[in-house]
């Protein structure tokens, strides 16, 4: 079983890759962290609780701080046009859920947590790395103890979603991503590279939701609006799952083909949110990319059997 903690701004596409998470049978998801991205903090943490109380999940919710790792930054403003005004693709959510939320931070949620089951947690973060961030700062000494950190962001050979430079999630916090690639700990980063190539279209999912009514359901009358953005960026009538990639990942990491290296991330001016790796199949004159740990970015998928997986996974 892998033990998750799933730090995320539920967000439409979270909301799918939250179910496939609570429906792998070798996934145990012991935490859910939210932080501010897709909608703000107050907004993705009461539609975490939401989706933990439709769907039945065991997992606590912890809030993050809804800042950034430099107080000096704010975040833009939220893409209602994508996940729509309650984050979730306008479907009424309740204002207030009637869940109680863990007393800890999410930081120090992600600390206990991982001090409490060392060597066992991956984080899977598909937000701003904020959270992971602040609990590094807070306890260097977790990135020794953790698993490993799969995350959802960053794009390496194509181009940014939010600026020709950057993809959304990194450039939320730039700083923040640059602290956790720089981490001593295992790094996979599952961007736009791989992302952009694996679509639900709108009838593979009515397809689905026939087979797993109520949860697929939700899931389905969420994912409308998310489609109906999407349908001037991919040629089918569909939607990119971009954070269901990073949890597949954890399961089936032979679907995907990666590069080693070390990751920077660029912190201001024109490129603002960059990932940038420096391979380690290549050498360069000494300078700042000497003695930063190896990541692994996602350059190849084999999107055809990452569908499968997900479809599977959704009906079970």
């Amino acid at each position: 079983m892998h033990k998750v903690i799933f730090d995320t701004d539920p967000g439409v596409d979270d909301a799918m890759a939250l179910l496939f998470l609570h429906n792998h049978p070798e996934i145990d998801l012991i935490g859910i962290t939210t932080v501010f991205g897709n909608a703000a903090i107050e907004t993705t943490t009461r539609n975490a609780l939401f989706l933990k109380r439709e769907w039945g999940i065991e997992a606590p919710v912890a809030k993050g701080d809804g800042k950034t790792y430099n107080p000096m930054r704010n975040p833009i403003d939220w893409p209602v046009m994508i996940h729509g005004h309650d984050g979730l693709g306008n479907i009424d959510v309740p204002e207030t859920i009637d869940l109680p939320l863990d007393p800890r931070s999410a930081s120090r949620f992600i600390i206990e947590t991982v001090r409490a089951n060392p060597g066992e947690v991956t984080l899977i973060a598909v937000g701003r790395m904020s959270n992971l961030a602040y609990a590094l700062k807070e306890d260097p000494a977790i990135a020794g103890l953790v698993k490993q950190v799969i995350i959802m962001g960053g794009a390496f050979d194509v181009p940014g979603n939010i600026t020709p430079a950057a993809e959304a999630n990194i450039h939320g916090d730039p700083e923040a991503a640059d602290a956790v690639m720089m981490a001593p700990w295992k790094v996979v980063v599952v961007g736009l590279d791989v992302t952009m190539k694996t679509v639900m279209t709108r009838k593979r999912l009515a397809e689905l939701t026939a087979q797993n009514g109520k949860h697929l359901k939700l899931l389905s009358d969420i994912s409308q609006f998310y489609i109906d953005f999407y349908g001037q960026h991919v040629k089918d009538e569909g939607m990119v799952v971009h954070d269901s990639c990073a949890c597949i990942y954890l399961i089936a990491p032979d679907l995907f083909t990666t590069r080693s290296g070390a990751i920077r991330v660029v912190a201001g001016g024109i490129a603002d949110g960059q990932t940038i790796q420096k391979p380690d199949a290549r050498s360069f004159p000494p300078g700042n990319w000497d003695d930063l740990p190896s990541q692994h970015a996602c350059i190849g998928i084999d999107a055809e059997k990452v569908m499968a997986l997900l479809d599977e996974t959704l009906v079970r």
